[in-house]
């Protein structure tokens, strides 16, 4: 499947990153799995996830009553939503990209109002990835110069925040993990940037539970749903009948053949890192400290008569994974029990955990496997 990521600048050619930590995302691009190294490790500290931030300060959209009132309940949903969702545009210098001087505009996107009263703004990392200045602009037509609060490239979440919140409304938060296949849902966001701005598509959500092999997304079992998502919606919500965000637009399947396959990061298990990046600045995530080799593919694994894994090419020196006795050359099949077949499955099972929680690791060594427990450490974004 070739998939990418809903904005419009951010279509990613193959090619390795450079070599990587297992807390990050690694992925398939163009059939290269790519991965990225975090430079630096931070100690074995138990780090409780954010829980004093309150989101949603100040004047909120309002719900969204869809019985007896003989309104059709799109047209109410995007009246309600649609003051909070906003225009998105990363700016960068003319110098790096064309040899001259200034910036312009490199690509756009969307995001939404999530609390009104400090201006904080949610949407993609990739949507501001890079960026010397960004511009939101809002319903009523103004264009502002935001700051970045923080963004997480291994969740492909970031917050921005504005200065002038004016008449700002924030949007209500629905809990994605009821969400029902089959439930309708409405995507609203900025499709081709600020001339289709906060155009609104309908569907229903397809599946829920999916995983993809692209960067960030790979985090997240994601909402599958067949409202259209166009290149500029990355960032913005996806809302239920009730006016309330339930996900994040963030890619679409574009291999020919295939429609109405778009995909958005469930807000409720966002919430934790965007929490995170408000009061901090930046997202912890827990790792091993490890690199792993990207061409370990299942045919390989089958030619050598191992099992399907994470191979492990490199240990940390006095990293977690050294400590509980890891080696390289080790192919990672199991963490907590569950099977592992390959360095996307590996994130995926590892950011289920918190750093500083102990997770059993079971590797293939010399035709056996062995059980070790780890201690995760912590990875903060850059």
């Amino acid at each position: 499947m070739d998939y990418y990521k809903d904005n419009n600048y951010s279509r990613r050619g193959p090619g390795f990153f450079s070599t990587v930590i297992v807390a990050l995302v690694s992925a398939l691009l163009g059939g290269i799995i790519a991965v990225t190294l975090v430079p630096t490790v931070y100690g074995n500290k138990q780090v409780t996830p954010s829980s004093q931030v309150v989101l949603n300060t100040g004047p909120t959209t309002p719900s969204v009553q869809t019985e007896g009132t003989g309104n059709f309940p799109v047209t109410q949903i995007a009246k309600a939503t649609g003051p909070a969702v906003v225009g998105i545009a990363n700016f960068q210098s003319r110098g790096s990209l064309f040899g001259g001087g200034g910036s312009t505009e490199v690509g756009s996107g969307s995001g939404f109002i999530i609390d009104a009263q400090n201006g904080y703004i949610v949407t993609n990392n990739h949507v501001i990835s890079g960026a010397e200045k960004i511009i939101v602009s809002l319903a009523d037509g103004r264009n502002i110069n935001a700051r970045l609060v923080g963004g997480d490239e291994r969740t492909d979440l970031a917050v921005v925040q504005i200065p002038d919140t004016k008449d700002l409304v924030a949007t209500q938060l629905g809990d994605s993990s009821k969400l029902q296949v089959g439930e309708p849902v409405v995507a609203i966001g900025n499709p081709g940037g600020q001339e289709f701005a906060r155009s609104v598509t309908t569907g229903v959500v397809s599946a829920t539970n999916r995983i993809l092999n692209i960067p960030g997304e790979a985090s997240f079992n994601l909402i599958q749903t067949d409202a259209a998502i166009n290149p500029g919606n990355s960032g913005g919500p996806l809302v239920n009948y009730q006016g309330q965000v339930v996900g994040i637009n963030s890619a679409k399947n574009q291999e020919q053949g295939f429609e109405g396959m778009g995909f958005a990061i469930p807000i409720t298990d966002a919430l934790p890192t965007i929490k995170q990046l408000i009061e901090k600045g930046y997202a912890s995530h827990p790792g091993l400290n490890v690199q792993i080799d990207p061409r370990y593919t299942a045919e390989y694994a089958t030619q050598r008569g191992w099992p399907e894994g994470a191979y492990i090419s490199k240990v940390t020196p006095g990293g977690p994974a050294e400590k509980a006795g890891i080696r390289a050359g080790d192919v990672l099949t199991k963490i907590n029990g569950i099977a592992i077949k390959s360095s996307l499955e590996l994130t995926h099972q590892l950011l289920k955990n918190k750093p500083g929680d102990t997770v059993t690791v079971t590797v293939y060594r010399d035709n056996k496997n062995v059980d070790v427990s780890v201690t995760l450490v912590e990875i903060k974004s850059q």
